[in-house]
């Protein structure tokens, strides 16, 4: 048993050289050369991320609540862009008057009216047509962080406690 285990040994010692021996080889007859092309394509491209907007808990809406989110847009490097913001899901909820709907059973017909601005004044309204209510952009390469500003305004009627909601769709155009 221990001459095979000897044997086997040596088999290996003498491969595991031999192998050694083709890997440091050494040539010098000539060489010869070629190159080849490596490429990469960049196109103009983008893609944005949102922050939810949370307006917080109230009790009577008599005075406006503002708050405000961010999204992140990025972009290839000297790529021009456009921001928009749609109206949200809510049926009959315009770029120019947003709503949020209750969430309860027998309440998702009543709604809460709120708006969403580009400045943090609250006076230009962000809308979802290009060249006319989006916000322009040129990309860095990095992200780019864009404030929301969001408000709830004072309401005629403060309808019944509920969780009010809907989805704004943000899209950025390039």
């Amino acid at each position: 048993m221990k001459r095979h285990l000897c044997a086997g040994a040596l088999v290996f010692a003498v491969s595991a050289m031999a192998a050694a021996s083709a890997i440091a080889a050494t040539y010098s007859n000539g060489t010869s050369t070629a190159t080849f092309n490596v490429t990469l394509t960049l196109q103009a491209n983008c893609g944005i991320t949102a922050n939810p907007l949370n307006f917080g808990t109230a009790g009577v809406l008599a005075t406006a609540i503002n708050q405000q989110s961010t999204l992140s847009i990025t972009c290839t490097n000297t790529t021009p862009y456009n921001v928009g913001l749609d109206a949200g899901t809510v049926t009959g909820s315009t770029v120019a008057a947003r709503l949020m709907a209750g969430t309860a059973t027998g309440n998702t017909g009543t709604t809460v009216g709120f708006q969403l601005y580009q400045d943090a004044g609250r006076a230009t309204v962000w809308g979802n047509t290009q060249g006319t209510n989006t916000v322009a952009g040129t990309g860095t390469g990095a992200a780019q962080t864009i404030n929301v500003y969001g408000q709830v305004p004072a309401q005629a009627t403060t309808p019944k406690p509920d969780t009010y909601q809907t989805t704004v769709t943000a899209t950025v155009y390039f």
